[in-house]
């Protein structure tokens, strides 16, 4: 995780301090800089597909544009954001991937001539009937998978993504003249070399016994960061070499060249960015220490809804400085009318006591790694607005997202015509 006494990026305190003067807490802050940087450990593979559920901001979009990055879009919404940043929609730069098609966005995707990447024998059938000869992916399950979560696995008999039998897609490929672009094998968030392996191997099978000529092959997202200080960062180079090496036997299988794509979503932005909240209470329950902040699960939603961690730092608001000393075991929790409203917990929703320094009321909470499944997974539950963005972009802040008010929300319920 980023250091935040270190100048060498924007993520620092005297930034930090400087954002909250001038907009408030809370707010979420990134840094272009590490976004760009983490393209770059990317740059081997062909094509570079961010997964902007990760983060979907069209400010962020349109700055991964100047690496050439091109994007998923899982929603109609998504496309929308997409086409707003300047993706052109009729040379790949955007895929649609998704398990069904809703009427509105089945229009969309053939009036713009978006390339689908197709979950379910149903989507061919519809998209098919309507738009013969569109360009398409097949997303296959390969029977398995794996995830740093239950509910982030993609793979296997209980996931409900990709086709199960791809073979029964050729027919309907052939009678709509589908036009098959490549296959793309996901199976879940969270980095093991030895699953990577195995998926890496079942794409080549599959490839082979699915025998329809391709275009590209998609070694699906799932890039992991270092959440914890203990955690090891994920090795681009090896992850490169084994999906490299599955796309040299499919080449030999064709007898041409195979494209080789990635579809990151964490990994470029995840460490990109903070969520800083301020505390304003500090009780006891028993001999448990409750640290009450402004900003609830309808911000950062990751630790309730997969008992993520996120490392935290603590600023005193006093001093200007981050805290170092006196180490008090405390529980972070937020202001929702909801006993779940906990920031440390385990994937089973069990307190965790974090061991943080000293906090005061008024200090600063630093949530770090916030950039990816952050802001994009924020609602108005409780009826609470969303927080604004700031986008470091060579060490100058930019709002890309105002402060939402009261009013924006209750205006979608009063200003209904009949």
């Amino acid at each position: 995780m980023i250091n935040l006494e270190n100048n060498n990026h924007s993520l620092n305190i005297t930034n930090i301090l400087s954002v909250i003067k001038k907009y408030g807490n809370p707010i979420w802050i990134y840094d272009s800089k590490i976004i760009a940087n983490q393209i770059q450990k990317l740059k081997k593979f062909d094509v570079i597909r961010f997964a902007q559920k990760a983060c979907s901001n069209i400010h962020i979009l349109q700055f991964m544009k100047n690496f050439r990055i091109k994007l998923d879009a899982v929603s109609l919404g998504e496309i929308e954001r997409a086409l707003t940043s300047n993706f052109q929609s009729n040379n790949d730069e955007i895929i649609f991937t998704a398990d069904i098609f809703d009427k509105e966005t089945l229009l969309k995707i053939v009036n713009y001539k978006i390339t689908v990447n197709a979950g379910s024998l149903d989507m061919l059938k519809q998209l098919g009937k309507i738009s013969p000869g569109h360009k398409i992916w097949i997303r296959i399950n390969p029977k398995f998978g794996h995830g740093h979560n239950k509910k982030t696995n993609t793979g296997g008999e209980n996931s409900k993504h990709g086709i199960w039998n791809p073979m029964l897609a050729i027919p309907i490929i052939k009678k709509y003249k589908l036009q098959l672009v490549g296959l793309h094998m996901h199976i879940g968030s969270g980095v093991d070399y030895q699953h990577l392996q195995k998926v890496c191997n079942a794409m080549v099978k599959q490839a082979k016994l699915f025998n329809q000529d391709i275009k590209a092959i998609s070694a699906g997202g799932g890039l992991s960061i270092p959440y914890k200080i203990t955690d090891i960062p994920v090795d681009t180079e090896h992850y490169f070499k084994l999906w490299n090496s599955a796309r040299n036997k499919i080449q030999k299988h064709f007898k041409h060249p195979i494209q080789l794509e990635i579809e990151p979503g964490r990994f470029l932005v995840a460490e990109s960015g903070i969520l800083v909240a301020e505390v304003y209470a500090i009780k006891y329950v028993q001999k448990k220490r409750f640290t009450l902040i402004n900003v609830g699960f309808n911000d950062l939603l990751r630790p309730v809804l997969y008992g993520s961690y996120h490392h935290i730092s603590v600023i005193s608001k006093k001093l200007k400085k981050i805290q170092t000393n006196n180490h008090i075991k405390t529980i972070i929790a937020g202001p929702l009318c909801e006993s779940g409203d906990i920031f440390t917990q385990n994937e089973h929703g069990e307190l965790i006591e974090r061991e943080l320094p000293e906090i005061h009321i008024g200090d600063y909470i630093v949530f770090h790694d916030t950039g990816a499944y952050g802001a994009s997974m924020s609602s108005n539950y409780n009826t609470r607005p969303l927080i604004p963005e700031i986008l470091f972009i060579n060490n100058t802040p930019k709002v890309i997202r105002r402060r939402q008010t009261i009013e924006d929300i209750l205006k979608l319920e009063i200003d209904i015509s009949e």
